[in-house]
């Protein structure tokens, strides 16, 4: 099966439907007390934190699907890297590192390895933002591995710089909500995960759409600099280097003032 082609009325989110999402719960209130001697810059930060505290998104419960701000559901599959059978388990990168986690529909088709290839000579850039990569099918290992024995110009995968995992019970598809349950295969999902194993981003594209590289980069490096300055939050577009917002009325301004 061709995986350049769209499937017939798929949704973004297939299971999403059936199951209605938990509302997340209210940020807790702080009382201050009422005195006359504290200074109003201290009410005022107090009020910044709480509001730039309602930013992050936690979501439900553990029966919840897996959308931003749910922890990562965990897995454990064979994969194949540096063309080796190799076993993978999502949790063991908690408190390490980041992880891209994509799925792709097949193997051996046509807009898949743009994709596959297009992260892996990416791959020390994400390196340095201290980001593991991990690609995801449905196909076994030996097929994931004669994809990688079969050269670019006859439209494999070559040497890849990170593990290709195989999901042949669809247990992982299922669990992040991109198994299509009529064709057996996946989405184009993407997901972001943070180091404490939360999901911070997340893409569904239908089967013909590839997925862009540059942008999912600038996402993983917008959501390190808000994890590592809190306070602030970046607008559109933004890139490292260029102007963050702080998330009130006043701060604000001074973002709008200067562009």
């Amino acid at each position: 099966m061709a995986c350049s082609f769209a499937a017939a009325a798929v949704s973004s989110a297939p299971t999403a439907a059936a199951r209605p999402l938990a509302a997340s719960p209210a940020p807790h209130s702080v009382s201050l007390p009422r005195v006359a001697s504290r200074p109003l810059r201290f009410a005022a930060s107090a009020a910044r934190s709480a509001r730039a505290s309602r930013l992050v998104a936690r979501a439900g419960g553990v029966d919840d699907l897996p959308l931003v701000g749910n922890k990562a559901p965990d897995f454990e599959a064979e994969a194949v890297f540096d063309q080796e059978f190799v076993n993978v388990k999502l949790s063991d990168y908690i408190g390490k590192k980041y992880v891209i986690l994509f799925f792709y529909p097949l193997d051996f088709t046509f807009v898949c390895p743009t994709e596959i290839t297009a992260f892996s000579d990416r791959y020390e850039e994400f390196e340095k933002l201290n980001t593991e990569v991990l690609g995801v099918s449905i196909d076994s290992v030996f097929s994931h591995l004669a994809w990688v024995q079969t050269d670019r110009k006859s439209g494999g995968l070559g040497d890849l710089k990170y593990p290709l995992v195989s999901d042949v019970t669809k247990s992982i598809s299922k669990s992040f909500g991109v198994l299509i349950p009529d064709q057996g295969i996946a989405l184009r999902g993407l997901f972001i995960i943070d180091k404490e194993g939360v999901i911070q981003h997340s893409t569904i594209n239908n089967l013909a759409i590839g997925r862009s590289v540059d942008e999912t980069m600038r996402t993983l490096q917008a959501l390190q600099y808000v994890q590592e300055n809190p306070d602030e939050v970046c607008p559109a577009g933004w890139k490292p280097g260029e102007r963050s917002m702080k998330p009130d009325p006043k701060g604000s301004k001074e973002y709008f003032a200067a562009i």
